[in-house]
């Protein structure tokens, strides 16, 4: 209905009622109407909030029928509600437009999700997890690059938001229409993203197997490790027991495999390669360098989501729908998406 999207569309871009009221000059009242589905807005004020709203007038007729379930933040504590509110308003926008696209191919392009996962009683049983995942997914146990497609390859869909002005965000996990969706802050550093895609991939494929008694932020965490940088790939190039680790190899090692360096030390910590004392000494030693809020060395670079893009080309080639439609979908100017079709710069900003 008009008014939901009226109404997520102001809480995307964080306005109250008196706000968007203002910039349309109506009444907070007329606003609360509208959203309310008790007054049908006129072609004039939609056009007008379309201007305000930083959507197109299409937007508002786009069926509805999509709702988040089962979300799980990978957030600070004291993050505002109102600040959530907007990512999931974002969120679902991009949704609607992704499932819109994919139901315009006669089959799905993307396959279906799905795990099968045992009881989860102890850390032992988390790295069985992950090990199976890779085992299912045909990984092996080398570095991951990529880790974006190796999702979406594998049925999980994954959207980005831009978390400049949302610093306590790092990611969601939660489901659609029993879809896994994963969000990601796209100003992160690869490794901090790529921690949190394996974290929101631990709520996804451990969901109702707890063992009750078990932390989940924890389990996840300890998943993610396990599944960035296996036990027997980690024991391989660095060996079974050290008495020390140079912080080098660590950013080489980070390189390698795309998880910070004291996100390996954990992991050295996790599988008995190093004890808990050099843990806590190696752990001041970063502190004490400011490592532990900025490492040193090379970053690693930011993951990408292509697969709604190309998507998008996919069906334009094939005339599933025109240059306009796939302008909306883009959620950009037709005249900017031409420029992008015909590749006049590779600087034009897109927008999933």
């Amino acid at each position: 209905m008009i008014g939901n999207k009226i109404k997520r569309a102001r809480k995307a871009l964080g306005l109250s009622f008196r706000d968007l009221g203002q910039q349309i000059e109506l009444s907070h009242a007329a606003i609360k109407k509208y959203e309310d589905n008790e007054v049908i807005p006129s072609s004039d004020i939609l056009i007008k909030l379309s201007k305000v709203l930083h959507v197109k007038v299409e937007y508002f007729f786009r069926p509805e029928h999509f709702t988040l379930e089962k979300i799980q933040y990978r957030k600070h504590t004291d993050m505002p509600e109102r600040q959530l509110e907007e990512i999931r308003a974002k969120m679902l926008d991009q949704i609607e437009r992704r499932i819109e696209l994919e139901n315009l191919f006669p089959s799905s392009p993307i396959q279906e999700f799905s795990l099968d996962t045992k009881k989860v009683n102890g850390f032992n049983d988390i790295e069985k997890v992950a090990d199976q995942i890779r085992k299912r997914w045909k990984l092996g146990i080398e570095p991951l690059p990529d880790l974006i497609d190796i999702f979406e390859e594998h049925g999980i869909k994954v959207f980005e938001i831009d978390n400049q002005q949302y610093p306590k965000f790092d990611g969601l996990s939660a489901s659609i229409n029993k879809m896994p969706i994963i969000v990601i802050g796209n100003q992160w550093p690869g490794d901090r993203q790529r921690f949190t895609l394996a974290h929101e991939l631990g709520h996804l494929v451990l969901d109702g197997f707890f063992n009750p008694f078990l932390d989940e932020e924890k389990c996840c965490n300890r998943f993610a490790g396990a599944f960035l940088l296996p036990k027997e790939a980690l024991i391989n190039v660095i060996g079974e027991h050290r008495n020390y680790i140079e912080p080098r190899e660590l950013s080489l090692l980070k390189q390698e495999f795309g998880i910070s360096m004291l996100g390996i030390l954990h992991r050295a910590e996790d599988i008995g390669i190093i004890s808990n004392s050099l843990y806590l000494q190696l752990r001041t030693e970063f502190n004490e360098k400011g490592w532990s809020k900025c490492e040193p060395g090379e970053q690693y670079p930011p993951e990408k989501t292509h697969i709604f893009e190309l998507m998008i080309f996919r069906a334009l080639g094939e005339e599933y729908i025109g240059e306009s439609k796939a302008a909306e979908l883009m959620n950009m100017p037709l005249e900017s998406f031409r420029s992008l079709r015909a590749m006049e710069s590779q600087d034009v900003a897109h927008h999933q």
